[in-house]
């Protein structure tokens, strides 16, 4: 069974939120003191797998903005008004969750606590600048396909966090340089096909 201070779990607990919808204030507040790390796991899981615009877009700009904050040192994550009212229907999330759920538990059965001074507050504003770069790497990242390394890379950093395993971390941020000379490439590329227009 998981533990629910492990990933897999605090899902389950998320999944289990009572009423027809789930409002964003009552998500952050069921992952109390690791509200940053599950945020960041969330950011990074739709960009796993080929996802059309403006997902890795829109993911990137809060991930921007959740890396900021980490980088400044805030100890929880602030969220506008407007966001915080916002909710998604129960089944929505359950959905979400379930879909999860195998490859989370697969990955938790590798993950221990270790080398955990990554995770700790002092290590925060470095988190914080490297998931800056994953998230400005989503903006820019290539259509359908480009924003997979940097959205694995994201759930790695990610669950580093929650699992305490700075293992995890470090492989997250190798798997992030990897994906951002991609993406690097492309918009060279981009901006070299613009300019020959000219």
């Amino acid at each position: 069974m998981s533990s629910p201070l492990r990933t897999s779990g605090l899902l389950i607990a998320l999944a289990h939120l009572p009423g027809p919808r789930v409002a964003v204030r009552d998500i952050v507040a069921a992952l109390r003191d690791r509200a940053y790390a599950l945020l960041v796991v969330l950011l990074g899981l739709p960009n796993c797998l080929p996802m059309p615009p403006p997902i890795p877009l829109v993911c990137g700009l809060v991930l921007a903005f959740v890396a900021a904050q980490m980088l400044m040192a805030r100890t929880t994550p602030w969220l506008p008004q407007r966001l915080l009212d916002r909710s998604i229907a129960q089944a929505d999330l359950a959905r979400a969750v379930q879909r999860a759920l195998p490859p989370l538990i697969r990955l938790e059965r590798f993950s221990r606590p270790r080398l955990t001074m990554l995770g700790g507050p002092f290590a925060l504003p470095v988190l914080g600048a490297v998931l800056l770069f994953l998230a400005l790497g989503l903006i820019v990242a290539a259509p359908f396909i480009g924003q997979i390394p940097l959205g694995l890379a994201v759930c790695l950093v990610g669950l580093g966090l929650v699992e305490r395993d700075g293992l995890l971390i470090i492989a997250g941020a190798v798997v992030g340089a990897a994906g951002l000379a991609l993406s690097a490439g492309f918009a060279y590329a981009l901006v070299s096909w613009l300019a020959s227009f000219f």
